[in-house]
């Protein structure tokens, strides 16, 4: 399972420092973000990613994957043929999508699953093609495929050597899904694993008229943290990912708020909690 850093925090890096941060976090390589405000762009990605592949890969750090833009969602978008070809030419072979927004007040669900199944037929066209598998990551809140369960629905029945899934524990987690059934409902699709980790922090709000006023708890926000100091259980995960052998790329996504000496330090500690976690040996 190489272990690579998601670049989104990394805009203001070009390659040279990618490549002497990547050496100086010990990580195997990158989960390369692809982007208007990045050094790699959708529309310079046909000579842009092939350079960087090529340098970062003889610098020794991988690019198993490439993440695309937010609105990269139907396989007619602009983007979609330019970065599946340059990834073909560079050996990359996984690609994450954006979100499908979902609102079930205004929309019924099956009509939107059957839209966003749609998407994926053609997508699964392009994935043939350029030889790149197309993935889609578990975002909660507000999108289709927030966990599992209903990632299941959007990808079942497609070739799993084309269209991927991207689990993600901590936002499962904030759907209320455990990691390892997760990982059982769309095994056969596990792609991509991404890592962060957060707290769910309630606040206490005093509700009622004068008479009979009482205390009711809600989740109020998500605190994103360093791994090792939210609610993931990453033993359970580690142990669900060997049991299942998964082989795949594991992204750190580097989503703190307000880390202790800044995202930079926050950034190496996470990379040494999931260094050791994943080089442990199970316990008997």
């Amino acid at each position: 399972m190489p272990l690579v850093l998601f670049t989104k925090s990394l805009s203001d890096h070009g390659v040279p420092q990618l490549i002497e941060r990547g050496h100086a976090l010990g990580v195997d390589g990158y989960d390369l973000c692809v982007r208007a405000d990045h050094p790699v762009q959708p529309e310079t990605a046909a000579t842009t990613l092939v350079a960087a592949v090529r340098d970062l890969e003889a610098a020794g750090l991988t690019v198993p994957m490439v993440t695309g833009p937010f609105d990269l969602l139907r396989p007619d978008h602009r983007a979609a043929h330019p970065v599946m070809a340059a990834m073909d030419a560079a050996g990359v072979r996984l690609l994450k999508l954006g979100y499908f927004a979902f609102d079930p007040v205004r929309e019924d669900y099956w009509t939107a699953v059957g839209r966003t199944r749609a998407a994926l037929a053609g997508w699964s066209e392009l994935a043939s093609r350029y030889r790149v598998k197309v993935c889609y990551h578990t975002h909660s809140r507000g999108n289709l495929g927030l966990n599992a369960a209903m990632l299941a629905h959007l990808l079942r029945g497609f070739d799993p050597s084309l269209i991927g899934a991207y689990l993600d524990p901590c936002h499962l987690l904030i759907e209320g899904e455990e990691f390892a059934t997760g990982a059982a409902i769309v095994a056969e699709h596990l792609a991509i694993i991404g890592l962060k980790d957060a707290l769910l922090v309630r606040e206490q709000r005093t509700t009622g008229a004068a008479q009979g006023a009482f205390l009711s708890h809600g989740v109020a926000a998500i605190r994103w943290v360093e791994a090792g100091d939210g609610m993931v259980d990453w033993s359970a995960v580690r142990a669900t990912l060997r049991r299942l052998a998964f082989a795949g790329p594991l992204s750190i996504h580097c989503e703190y708020q307000d880390p202790p000496g800044g995202h930079l330090a926050a950034m190496q500690r996470e990379v040494s909690f999931f260094r050791s976690l994943f080089n442990t040996p199970e316990a008997a």
